[in-house]
């Protein structure tokens, strides 16, 4: 059962459509697609209060609006992320020699260390 979040405006019942937050640093406010969860210091406006919204003098308002963007990734977009990972989990040392054998021990630089495709890179120093 999922509840439906309502406009943070008083006496308003109308569901959230929108998600204001507040950047006081840069006398900001920023109203954006609905969070995916409620935050405490975030406000839920309904479609009315979000098209009529107006900021204290002086502060710039930002409407983060994008309707064309797929709400969950993609075909396309998984099979990238499955690919870069591939490539990143694939030793570069066997790459560099066709995918023989193992890397040669001389091939690394001094104070390098792996460890599967993560280095470990030491100062010159220690």
């Amino acid at each position: 059962m999922s509840l439906v979040r309502r406009c943070s405006r008083t006496a308003c019942g109308r569901p959230a459509v929108a998600t204001l937050t507040y950047v006081y640093a840069d006398s900001t406010a920023v109203l954006g697609p609905l969070a995916t969860y409620a935050e405490p210091h975030c406000y839920d406006l309904c479609a009315e209060h979000s098209e009529r919204l107006t900021a204290p003098r002086g502060w710039d308002v930002v409407r983060l609006t994008d309707g064309s963007a797929p709400s969950r990734p993609s075909g396309d977009d998984l099979e990238a992320l499955a690919n870069a990972v591939r490539e990143a989990a694939r030793p570069h040392d066997r790459a560099a020699e066709g995918g023989g054998g193992p890397a040669k021990s001389g091939s690394r630089s001094a104070g390098e260390t792996r460890r599967g495709h993560l280095r470990v890179l030491r100062s010159p120093d220690s």
